[in-house]
């Protein structure tokens, strides 16, 4: 069917029946018409099941029977600054604006003698609470987070930040989902080159659907090299960390339909960073900061330094030989630490689809089999599955699930390579992870390493040191 893109017949029996075949009321059980008589003239609301707030169409509709044909003025503007009770009104005049507003669950009044639909936003969303997500947990701090709904998001961030610069732009993406997005900053602070670019590359994003919520927005937002698995966002769930990143400047990114605000640009450094950090005093937070750079090194170069000492027993350092495997070896060790990664992932993905009831006990099952009967049969030897299970336990230590598994697939690759060429191939290993990381570009062409490469000292320090927040927050 064509659209209009013109002005509205002001004739009922032509523009009523045109808004039917538009929307398919006859089709689809969900979306409703409820003709009605205000003031002795025809007149039907358009709205969607569900995306209606019953008792505020109500007492709106109350109020509308109760006008006389004395009360109708001659334009629609007047008739809705004059007896429209609800705040949220405006004006539609063609097919689009009409489709997009009514699809997006505004519920639309036409009245036989205008030739403008009137739009009344009085739309509610399915949504969750607001708790604490279940990822992105914190020790102390607040336990709100983000839902599936972006006006609840944005709602969550002016809580936090009461500054008339705040400013939510809303932008609409796929040609059939039509979804939400918002771009989220304060004007004094943001970068205009990098807000520039954020607002082009979305204009420019040609698709038919987000169906993926932020991963398809984010896959056409932009598009990197596949094969450097380091993180160009940062995610989070969290209003309060998202609402610091504004704050200090960045960009945040709100999809509809998805928890996830992403932060642009970000540095490697933004993204190991954690909201427990801030929510202790500047030791503790220090001590927890440097606690997770030092985890999640060692979970990078311990299965792989550990093989490399034990396909070369010259290499331990004297003192240290008790590492070595006393127990039989079976099964080549490159064998056990792969199979063991593998092992890790496919419990993870089970654990996701575990009814809640039964996940405590089949984690203690799966825990028993793995841990002491894998060892006791000889599949793996003991000493093997306590550096794997650290490095298991040491994946949770960050929040980012992009970063956890770009250093898993480095430390693959460097286990692999030792295997092969030996210590070559360890430090080859090593210094792939690095340059991975070096080459790596922030959404706005900048180092990913900032403040180290361009270097800047005093900002390094901050990276690692927490310094008291009110000097941070003057600054």
């Amino acid at each position: 069917m064509a659209y209009n893109n013109s002005s509205y017949s002001k004739e009922y029996k032509t523009t009523k029946p045109h808004l039917d075949e538009l929307i398919h009321v006859k089709k689809s059980f969900d979306v409703m018409e409820k003709p009605l008589v205000i003031a002795g003239r025809q007149a039907c609301y358009y709205f969607i099941d569900g995306f209606c707030k019953d008792e505020v169409m109500e007492k709106v509709m109350e109020y509308l029977f109760k006008l006389t044909p004395d009360d109708m003025p001659s334009s629609p503007e007047e008739f809705m600054n004059r007896h429209m009770p609800y705040g949220e009104t405006n004006l539609i005049g063609n097919d689009k604006d009409f489709l997009q507003s009514f699809l997006s669950g505004v519920p639309i009044l036409f009245i036989d003698g205008y030739n403008m639909l009137i739009a009344s936003d009085f739309r509610t969303y399915p949504a969750r609470s607001v708790d604490e997500p279940e990822k992105d947990k914190v020790m102390r701090g607040s336990r709100d987070g983000f839902v599936e709904t972006v006006v609840f998001n944005t709602a969550l961030i002016r809580r936090r930040i009461r500054n008339p610069e705040l400013v939510m732009e809303i932008h609409s993406v796929g040609k059939s989902s039509k979804t939400d997005v918002v771009v989220s900053y304060i004007d004094g602070r943001v970068d205009k080159k990098v807000l520039k670019q954020v607002n082009d590359r979305i204009a420019a994003i040609d698709v038919d659907s987000l169906t993926m919520n932020q991963e398809s927005f984010i896959e056409c937002f932009y598009p990197h090299r596949w094969y450097n698995p380091y993180p160009k966002f940062k995610f989070s769930e969290r209003p309060d960390t998202a609402a610091a990143c504004i704050l200090e400047g960045n960009v945040v990114i709100l999809v509809d339909n998805s928890p996830n605000a992403i932060i642009v640009p970000t540095s490697i450094f933004d993204i190991v960073e954690d909201a427990d950090d801030y929510y202790f005093p500047p030791i503790t937070g220090t001590y927890l900061r440097l606690s997770r750079f030092i985890i999640n090194l060692a979970a990078l170069l311990l299965s792989p330094t550990f093989l490399l000492l034990m396909n070369n027993p010259s290499f331990i350092p004297a003192g240290l030989e008790f590492i070595m495997i006393k127990d039989p070896i079976n099964i080549p060790i490159i064998i056990q630490l792969l199979l063991l990664e593998f092992a890790i992932d496919g419990m993870r993905l089970a654990s996701l689809n575990t009814p809640n009831m039964l996940s405590t006990p089949l984690s203690v099952v799966a825990g028993i089999v793995l841990g002491d009967f894998t060892v006791s049969s000889g599949w793996f030897n003991s000493e093997i599955m306590l550096y794997m299970a650290f490095v298991a336990v040491a994946n949770y230590t960050q929040v980012n699930f992009e970063l956890g598994y770009a250093l898993k697939f480095m430390r693959i690759i460097t286990l692999v390579a030792t295997q092969w060429f030996g210590l070559f191939g360890y430090i080859g290993g090593i210094v792939l992870a690095a340059v991975g990381i070096i080459f790596n570009k922030t959404f706005d062409g900048k180092s990913y390493l900032y403040p180290l490469i361009p270097f800047n000292g005093r900002g390094l320090l901050r990276r690692f040191f927490r310094v008291s927040l009110p000097k941070s927050e003057k600054q």
